[in-house]
């Protein structure tokens, strides 16, 4: 398709005006109607647009590739190259990086890794997004797969990478984190967890990233098909707030608040302890709680992708994408 005869029907129509001439009414109908369809010289943006299913489909994948992800299996190296070949544009440019690094654990010295993908931005500042990739442990005996704890989470930050590399941040620059070793090795304590996070926080507070990040939000077991996320009283104050604004923004007010979870650790946790801004987007009632499952389907070989949903997966991809907007606009 063309839109020449437009502009040429301009120039005749403005030389028949500049020699004093009446146009044809035909002509003036003609550039009317040319005008109405023809595109504007600017190129209209558009606002990025989140895929629910294209989350719930790279689940799907991930959970095929690699359902049980604890360190130093087939699985989790298996894993960390689900993650690699998705931002191998990135990596071309140079915005994937690889932090590796070797935690002292309850099992021994383990090898860990975060993965880094960096959306430069316009203005100065940085948007972390931030999930776990690995699965339990302690629970690598049993067909635990994490479906809506790693894998769900994992995919949606890949999703929204697909959405940064279509439509370059406008404000802040995005950094997704894939971070390692959020889980205990054996029982979960300040020094039994959340390893990947602890690292990285110690790294950046030594170079001086710490001080260039505006937000550290957290995606957990935001999949769940009865989503509702928690309020996490470890979550900045007007992080929160902004979440409730950010629902309402987004027609998912249902879908947040129900639930006041307090003091909960995850990988917010070391954010938060030298002063950055976080938030915690998790819905931790997960599943019917019985007397055989006391915490739903948490940690236990239920985790599974039935339990899962795309529309829970748009509400999250939603509020992560509001929630880039808000804070771009905030003073």
């Amino acid at each position: 398709m063309t839109y020449l005869s437009a502009s040429k029907s301009s120039v005749h129509l403005t030389l028949s005006l500049s020699k004093g001439k009446t146009p044809p009414i035909s002509l003036l109908l003609l550039f009317v109607l040319l005008l109405s369809i023809a595109p504007s010289s600017q190129a209209q943006k558009t606002t990025p647009q989140f895929s629910g299913q294209a989350a719930y489909n790279l689940t799907k994948q991930l959970l095929e590739v690699a359902p049980k992800r604890f360190n130093a299996s087939p699985g989790h190296a298996k894993a960390e190259e689900f993650i690699k070949q998705h931002f191998a544009p990135e990596a071309a440019k140079g915005n994937l990086e690889t932090d590796t690094f070797t935690a002292t654990t309850p099992a021994g010295l383990q090898t860990m890794h975060n993965y880094i993908v960096r959306f430069p931005g316009k203005k100065d500042g940085v948007i972390v997004l931030a999930t776990h990739y690995e699965t339990n442990y302690p629970l690598r005996d049993i067909n635990f797969y994490g479906a809506n704890d790693g894998a769900a989470t994992t995919a949606l930050l890949i999703e929204i990478g697909t959405i940064l590399r279509a439509h370059p941040p406008e404000g802040y620059s995005v950094w997704l984190v894939f971070d390692d070793g959020e889980e205990a090795v054996k029982e979960w304590s300040n020094s039994d967890s959340l390893y990947g996070t602890r690292h990285l926080a110690a790294k950046w507070a030594n170079d001086g990233t710490l001080s260039k990040i505006k937000a550290f939000i957290v995606a957990d077991m935001c999949a769940d098909k009865d989503l509702n996320i928690d309020q996490d009283e470890m979550s900045t104050p007007w992080l929160r707030d902004m979440l409730k604004v950010a629902a309402k923004n987004t027609g998912h007010s249902a879908s947040v608040f129900k639930n006041d979870l307090p003091g909960l650790g995850d990988d917010h946790i070391p954010f938060r302890q030298r002063g950055v801004p976080v938030l915690d987007i998790i819905d931790l009632d997960y599943g019917p709680h019985t007397d055989a499952t006391p915490d739903g389907y948490h940690h236990t070989d239920q985790d599974t992708l039935d339990k899962i949903s795309a529309k829970s997966l748009q509400i999250s991809g939603d509020l992560f994408l509001e929630m880039i907007r808000l804070i771009n606009q905030r003073p």
